[in-house]
């Protein structure tokens, strides 16, 4: 060890690039600043353990593990590779650098409360250690604390957070990828991701998830895919859960194998030869600002991710209620809609975003249940389970958060899958003991008559389950208690 710090040393130092959530190699400011600084690059990761850090669900760990692979072997077309290590973050990059000689550490920020204070403890104690350190902004258009409202302050609406936010963005232009790195003369010891057991065993119930490519290459993939069949009709067709016109790019940005502003400019360019797709675009990005405004919330509200944004919510009569919240996680409540959302989740990683409404409000406005609750299942469930936006995104859907859902949206699940999925075919995906049930009944079976259930073979109750609330009598309950609150106030 001593003699590698040394030929690190001898050599002028090293440049070392903490990866985080920004697993790629293209416009990556951090990687781009390493290489401008002409010194041999050592890239590494760090799995956080012992440091009080929120441990990823077993979703992300599927997803981290393979998207660890493919910029690894991406690092070694470069003739580079990727060091890992496990443990405090802190303790392990600060060590690292030491080890290798270090002159300059480089990374890319991250915006929750822990992290910011881990950030800025580290990079104390490198500059001590007369390290020089620099951080960037690789996964948002704009920073949190550079969109203010008039009088300097941060938004909690998000139209005008995202009419201030886009005219802070000039002349967009994503860095392109490194053409090779400089390796150091002695390679540190890395650990073996195999080791690390991010992939499920005994049992692997991750059969359901290899439809997803994970790494820079399938976000890039993901993206053309989606402008070329998913953007033409997204304002309309983004809604149904059926059909295919959405990007499913939130993995991908979540883990930083593709940024912002590469959608951003890869999705202008293409439209610039499709001006006929212009609103789409509009829709599509207002989504992007969506996620931009979740990040700003959770800088600006860093208890959010424990606490009512809303803080007269915490007297909210939420319910104990064990068997309706796992009949909730396995798709068991008797209303298709929801039931198919679930099964999606579980099978796949991943729920469309107007079921994730529908599935929330009725663990919320239904059960009575805590969301926290509903937040800690997709974080365990969602490969993109990004802090910022399911948090917020809960918060919404329960009325407690910024820009929130009004109290009295309660969402119908009958009315909701009769809308979005008139025809069935997302439920009978999801449900296939429903499948032969006409489409008049479908998202109420309770409704059917026995004859139309024998012919399509559903014994309600041992088939599928009745319904486990009435949602006229849950509706009447969740609006009085969201009454006593005085949320209008």
């Amino acid at each position: 060890m001593i003699a590698q710090a040394a030929a690190g040393v001898a050599a002028g130092g090293v440049a070392l690039v903490w990866f985080r959530q920004d697993l790629r190699l293209a416009d990556n400011p951090a990687l781009v600043a390493a290489v401008a600084s002409g010194l041999p690059v050592v890239p590494a990761f760090v799995l956080a353990e012992g440091d009080g850090s929120r441990p990823w669900g077993g979703a992300s760990r599927w997803w981290l593990d393979k998207s660890l692979r493919s910029l690894g072997a991406s690092l070694g077309d470069l003739g580079s590779r990727l060091v890992l290590r496990r443990g405090d973050p802190t303790l392990q990059i600060l060590s690292l650098a030491r080890q290798v000689g270090a002159a300059k550490v480089f990374w890319n920020r991250i915006y929750d409360a822990p992290g910011i204070a881990r950030d800025t403890a580290l990079k104390s104690a490198l500059r001590e250690d007369g390290i020089e350190v620099q951080s960037f902004n690789a996964g948002l258009l704009d920073e949190p604390w550079t969109v203010k409202t008039g009088v300097g302050g941060d938004f909690k609406v998000f139209t005008p957070y995202w009419r201030a936010a886009r005219a802070l963005l000039k002349g967009v232009k994503p860095q392109a990828a490194p053409n090779a790195l400089v390796s150091p003369v002695a390679w540190p010891e890395s650990e073996d991701l195999d080791a690390w057991g991010l992939h499920p065993r005994a049992p692997d119930w991750s059969g359901g998830f290899e439809a997803w490519r994970p790494g820079e290459g399938g976000a890039e993939t993901r993206v053309d895919h989606f402008l070329e069949t998913g953007l033409d009709g997204y304002g309309v067709r983004r809604d149904l859960p059926g059909g295919e016109a959405f990007s499913r790019l939130s993995p991908h940005l979540h883990w930083g194998e593709i940024g912002p502003r590469q959608v951003w400019r890869q999705s202008h360019a293409y439209v610039e030869n499709r001006p006929d797709l212009a609103s789409d675009l509009g829709k599509f990005l207002s989504e992007l600002g969506w996620r931009e405004f979740n990040h700003h919330l959770l800088f600006h509200n860093p208890t959010l991710p424990t606490e009512n944004f809303r803080r007269n919510f915490d007297r909210f009569p939420w319910r104990n209620d064990p068997a309706g919240l796992e009949a909730w996680r396995r798709g068991r409540t008797g209303y298709p809609i929801v039931d198919a959302g679930m099964r999606e989740l579980w099978a796949t990683g991943f729920m469309h975003n107007r079921v994730r409404m529908v599935v929330a409000s009725f663990l919320i406005k239904h059960l009575l249940i805590d969301w926290r609750e509903g937040e800690a299942w997709f974080w365990d469930t969602l490969l993109d389970a990004d802090l910022a936006n399911n948090v917020a995104n809960w918060q919404w859907s329960a009325g407690c958060g910024a820009d929130a859902a009004p109290f009295f949206r309660i969402f119908n699940p009958v009315t909701q899958g009769e809308k979005f999925d008139g025809e069935g075919v997302y439920v009978r995906r999801w449900v296939p003991e429903l499948a032969r049930l006409p489409n008049a009944v479908l998202h109420s079976p309770w409704m059917a008559s026995e004859p139309v259930l024998d012919r399509a073979g559903v014994r309600l109750g041992l088939d599928y389950p009745r319904p486990i609330v009435d949602h006229a009598m849950a509706r009447q309950q969740a609006l009085e208690a969201f009454k006593g609150l005085k949320v209008l106030d």
